[in-house]
């Protein structure tokens, strides 16, 4: 180990190994003035009680925006029909909202007016830049220092290893987010322009409506229109940014970074080539399957020619893992169907992403080490690379509590609405992975069933691990302190 490794300044940014946070003033790791340390926490500020525990900041600060946008969404400025919303489908929007769900319980156009319209954009706008992400831009833009501690939970979100570089990341997210939504608004002016009959008021509001729900992978729209699918102009566009969405900010900075230096691909980082190798054999799967499963579908295509059935297998392919902008088919696909939609909703997207799920990168690696372990192999490898096995632990750790809540909820869905399982499974995966496809087991004549998805959707955005954090305290190093013998038991 090397003087360099402590060393996070710009110069050395390619050699440090983001080591120097050990030794910075927010965290004390010697045994001196411990105690004392101890007593004064009792007399810190709230908000270094909180700092201290970013995991914690991070739930506060989501039901803080969600008691929030769910008092504005009340006002009877916000709601079309006379008097105000009631509060269980205010709360049910501002949770699905902010997850970057965006399953609808009421019809946009009819019941929200451009005020209540607003206030659910600027909520899918905070959720999809993170929680925790947009947490320490506040901070950050106040001139308030991070904390070691929320830095740890912050540059895990960004995907990057270095916390010396959390500042810089953050700037760089939230300028591609604009970026992405700005290019997405200007290529979908033109097309809904004239869908709109040159309502040039309307179209820009539908068209930054649009670039901001696409990009953050949330199926609200501000009309009845839906994806238009039918219309390659508005929904290629439309699904292309969305895609760029599931892909997550760790994976796009290193394709720009890759793409400004040169990088070739073979030196992209693993998290990268993992990622892009999973999406790509899912969405080329979802497309096979669709288009074998569904071809002679007559609910959903009747008489069609091929490149309507394109268009409908491509959507299929990309928008349920994450975003369901477009409603009218998901009733009338077939069971099985139904059920595969399912699983890849439960996959969901790209680690650090706008979208929900277990991520492809945890499939991956729960495939990677099945495959493994069947060919007795001690160690799983991936683009000649060794993937630790406290990853592997976490992988299986996140799908199993990930799959416990999906499981758990489905059932409770089906004590309060009477529905099938396949159904509420399909509704609490699309809650679960922020796809925002619902089959009508979220209804606003049925409350229980409301705030069982929305306790769904929170879990799904904040995610499994940041909830740990928050009620386990954070160590540093393997704080087991007494070893067992080892003993096999029987598998399989």
């Amino acid at each position: 180990m090397s003087d360099h490794d402590f060393d996070e300044s710009e110069a050395n940014g390619d050699t440090s190994r983001g080591l120097s946070w050990w030794f910075s003033s927010g965290l004390s790791l010697g045994s001196a003035g411990g105690a004392g340390n101890r007593r004064s926490q009792r007399h810190e500020p709230l908000r270094e009680r909180m700092l201290a525990r970013p995991g914690t900041l991070t739930i506060s600060y989501f039901g803080l925006l969600a008691f929030t946008i769910t008092m504005l969404l009340l006002l009877p400025c916000s709601s079309r029909q006379e008097g105000s919303t009631s509060f269980h489908v205010a709360f049910f929007t501002a949770i699905s909202a902010l997850s970057t769900c965006g399953i609808p319980v009421v019809d946009m156009t009819e019941h929200w007016t451009i005020f209540g319209q607003a206030i659910i954009l600027i909520a899918i706008q905070m959720g999809g830049i993170g929680v925790m992400t947009f947490a320490s831009l506040i901070m950050i833009v106040t001139n308030q220092r991070l904390r070691v501690s929320q830095q740890l939970v912050t540059a895990h979100e960004l995907g990057t290893s270095k916390i010396g570089e959390t500042r810089g990341v953050l700037s760089i997210v939230l300028g591609t987010t604009v970026l992405m939504e700005f290019i997405t608004f200007l290529v979908l002016f033109p097309p809904l322009l004239q869908l709109n009959d040159f309502q040039w008021r309307r179209t820009a509001w539908e068209s930054l409506f649009y670039a901001v729900a696409a990009f953050n992978n949330t199926g609200f729209t501000p009309d009845a229109a839906g994806l238009h699918v039918d219309h390659w102009g508005v929904g290629l566009p439309i699904l292309i940014s969305a895609f760029c969405g599931t892909l997550g900010f760790p994976v796009i900075l290193d394709l720009l970074r890759s793409f400004r230096y040169r990088i070739r691909p073979r030196f992209w980082t693993l998290n990268t080539k993992i990622t892009l190798s999973a999406t790509f054999i899912i969405v080329g799967v979802s497309l096979a399957w669709f288009l074998l499963d569904e071809w002679n579908n007559p609910f959903l295509f009747g008489n069609a020619d091929v490149p309507t059935h394109l268009r409908g297998a491509l959507s299929v392919a990309v928008a349920p893992r994450t975003s369901g902008f477009d409603l009218s088919w998901v009733p009338q696909v077939s069971e099985t169907t139904k059920v595969y939609m399912c699983l890849i909703m439960f996959i969901g997207g790209g680690s650090s992403s706008t979208a929900g799920g277990i991520r492809v990168t945890t499939f991956a690696l729960l495939v990677m080490t099945m495959v493994s372990t069947f060919r007795g192999r001690g160690e799983v490898n991936a683009f000649h690379r060794h993937i630790p096995d406290r990853v592997l632990k976490t992988a299986v750790s996140v799908t199993m509590s990930c799959a416990t809540v999906v499981l758990v909820a489905s059932i409770a869905l089906m004590q309060v609405t009477g529905r099938s399982l396949a159904d509420t499974l399909f509704e609490t995966c699309s809650a679960f992975s922020l796809g925002g496809y619902t089959l009508g087991v979220a209804d606003a004549g049925n409350t229980p069933s409301l705030y069982i998805l929305a306790a769904v959707m929170a879990f799904g955005r904040i995610g499994p691990m940041t909830i740990a954090y928050a009620i386990n305290k954070t160590r540093s190093e393997d704080d087991t302190v007494i070893h067992y013998p080892q003993e096999a038991v029987s598998v399989g």
